[in-house]
């Protein structure tokens, strides 16, 4: 016999829970992880990921390492709002490629009642804060750095070195176009 998941949804507490970090630190990996969790335990999941990003999947969050979990691409932070009715658990892969109105919208998620779980690169190419991570980490209860390792030295690394030219600071790439450093090669490699 299977249990109901007796939860009282009018008392039910939401909160917010940002995933960051630099390319290839496995955001994405520990996103699926937990959302995968929380279907295993019969909880209605929908998982979102902003349209620009189709690198291994128009529709799929995909992480490095191949692992998937279907999502909605959703052109805009508001899109999510009007597809997320009935939900325990809400993912949200990629963050920092939507506006600030994605904080808004998990804030409203998690003052419904929502769990809402959010990854994104905390910084961008140049080392500076990504778009609305650093309001969405401000306003989680719960916040996970992960690294990855730096191909330069093998230490922790939190850097997103792009190796190609240019300022445009949204260029969509995976290992072509980008490596993970840690603070002392990241510095090195600006020096040159």
């Amino acid at each position: 016999m299977f249990l109901e998941n007796s939860v009282n949804k009018a008392y039910r507490k939401g909160w917010i829970e940002v995933i960051c970090g630099s390319m290839f630190s496995g955001k994405t990996e520990e996103l699926i992880r937990r959302l995968k969790r929380a279907e295993f335990a019969r909880q209605k999941v929908e998982i979102f990921k902003p349209d620009i990003d189709a690198r291994y999947d128009e529709n799929d969050v995909v992480s490095h390492d191949a692992n998937t979990i279907r999502s909605t691409p959703v052109q805009s932070a508001t899109k999510i709002m009007m597809l997320t009715s009935e939900v325990d658990v809400v993912g949200i892969d990629e963050a920092q490629f939507f506006d600030e109105e994605i904080v808004s919208v998990c804030n409203e998620l998690a003052q419904r009642g929502v769990r809402v779980i959010v990854a994104g690169l905390d910084m961008d190419f140049s080392g500076k804060p990504f778009g609305p991570m650093p309001a969405l980490m401000a306003s989680a209860e719960y916040v996970t750095k992960v690294h990855a390792i730096c191909v330069g030295c093998g230490d922790l690394a939190h850097y997103s070195h792009r190796m190609i030219r240019g300022d445009k600071q949204v260029v969509i790439g995976e290992k072509e176009i980008y490596e993970p450093l840690c603070r002392t090669c990241y510095t090195n490699v600006l020096k040159k």
